[in-house]
């Protein structure tokens, strides 16, 4: 059965960063390497909104407007491992952040969800 598990969310002031990590279990490696994997968030009384995503090996990458130039997607593998790097965070990026995959293309997620790991920017 495949697990998803972020981390790496936590408490950070206005104009901070954070690198977010998801974690694969229940699958090999050669099995992630060939999904196009994504970030999504939510707040409360919001939908989930799709923020990035990668295909594989990372040969595409896609974000949505209100991230660009702020938020970079990435992957290793090896490690069965998608990232989230945070820059220049504000009030409204604060959100439970998940991991889902394997889909293409953005936005429709795929069948499987972590349990998300909470952000929150203080101003």
């Amino acid at each position: 059965q495949v697990q998803l598990t972020e981390s790496g969310g936590g408490l950070v002031q206005s104009g901070g960063s954070l690198r977010l990590s998801c974690a694969a279990s229940g699958l090999a490696v050669d099995t992630f390497s060939r999904y196009a994997m994504h970030w999504y968030r939510q707040t409360g009384g919001k939908e989930r909104e799709w923020v990035a995503g990668m295909t594989v090996s990372g040969r595409t990458t896609k974000y949505a407007d209100f991230v660009k130039g702020r938020f970079t997607i990435s992957r290793d593998d090896l490690k069965k491992t998608l990232y989230l790097q945070m820059n220049d965070l504000n009030s409204e990026d604060t959100a439970m952040y998940y991991c889902n995959g394997p889909s293409w293309p953005p936005p429709d997620p795929g069948p499987h969800w972590g349990q998300g790991t909470q952000v929150t920017v203080s101003t």
